[in-house]
């Protein structure tokens, strides 16, 4: 793909420029894009998160960039390494929607390994930039195109941040903005949770169930017959009996399916996050 000569540019006073982003307190001048502008006007949610994924930050990105995608939400994130390209990908691999906010000039392929998704989103998505062609990075930049991130959004959620990491400046921004701001709860004793796990101290709500974006925001989503279709082979045996008895321990489920207790947990949990099962009391629950 010749990026350059794909090139266009919307300036704030047009009425195609994005109108969530209008408002905000310092809206960019002008925006380049490659792709479909008319994906910033339709509702969003900014997935961002630290550079240096852990596992659990990996499989959450990737299995809410494919949530929001799949209820058509578009994604919205800055394409960095680790979280970033996570949610993106995430969003692509069912057909969904997703912006990438650049910290540099819309032709600046960055980081550089990222060209193939760079490409597909300038094809399926839509590319953004406040910086003209050629404009290079820098340590201003990035921080300061998360406020076009975050304005672009019903709201922000924040995978995975170390105490320093640029995630957490989207969500101050996000705040700033009125509006919603996720954190997904992590382990203690993970540098990659300190900072997600202060933004819920501080007043950010605990997505601990994928669900909670759209019924906080007010967001329809997809019914759960849909969901239910697209599980795994794994998932849907666990479902089933669920399902089947009411209400059941991950060790009963164990017996009657042959996995390891902790292939069990990862599905259970998986199901929690899609909001089909919820768990209480060391027992499984169908979700209402």
């Amino acid at each position: 793909m010749n990026i350059i000569k794909c090139v266009k540019k919307v300036m704030l006073n047009s009425k195609e420029y994005p109108g969530m982003l209008k408002y905000i307190k310092d809206p960019p001048e002008q925006l380049y894009y490659i792709g479909n502008l008319a994906l910033a006007s339709l509702p969003a949610v900014a997935v961002v998160g630290s550079r240096k994924a852990s596992s659990y930050g990996h499989w959450a990105a990737n299995e809410i960039g494919k949530r929001l995608g799949d209820n058509d939400i578009v994604v919205v994130s800055g394409m960095a390494a680790g979280i970033d390209s996570i949610s993106h990908k995430g969003a692509l691999s069912v057909n969904g929607k997703t912006i990438a906010v650049l910290g540099c000039g819309i032709d600046i392929c960055f980081p550089a390994f990222n060209r193939t998704l760079r490409d597909r989103i300038a094809e399926e998505g839509l590319l953004l930039s406040e910086y003209p062609p050629g404009y290079p990075g820098s340590r201003f930049t990035f921080p300061q195109r998360n406020r076009i991130i975050s304005g672009l959004c019903l709201a922000t959620v924040v995978v995975e941040a170390g105490l320093n990491s640029g995630s957490l400046i989207t969500a101050e921004r996000a705040a700033e903005q009125g509006r919603t701001v996720f954190s997904v709860p992590g382990n203690i004793n993970s540098f990659y949770s300190i900072g997600t796990n202060k933004l819920i101290q501080d007043g950010a709500y605990p997505l601990a169930v994928i669900d909670d974006i759209f019924d906080i925001i007010g967001i329809n989503k997809k019914d759960t017959a849909n969901i239910i279709k697209q599980l795994g082979k794994d998932e849907q045996k666990v479902l089933k009996i669920v399902n089947q008895s009411g209400e059941v321990t991950a060790d009963y489920i164990c017996r009657e399916t042959n996995m390891k207790i902790s292939e069990v947990n990862a599905i259970v949990t998986i199901l929690e996050m899609k909001g089909i099962v919820y768990s209480a009391l060391g027992k499984i629950f169908i979700a209402n």
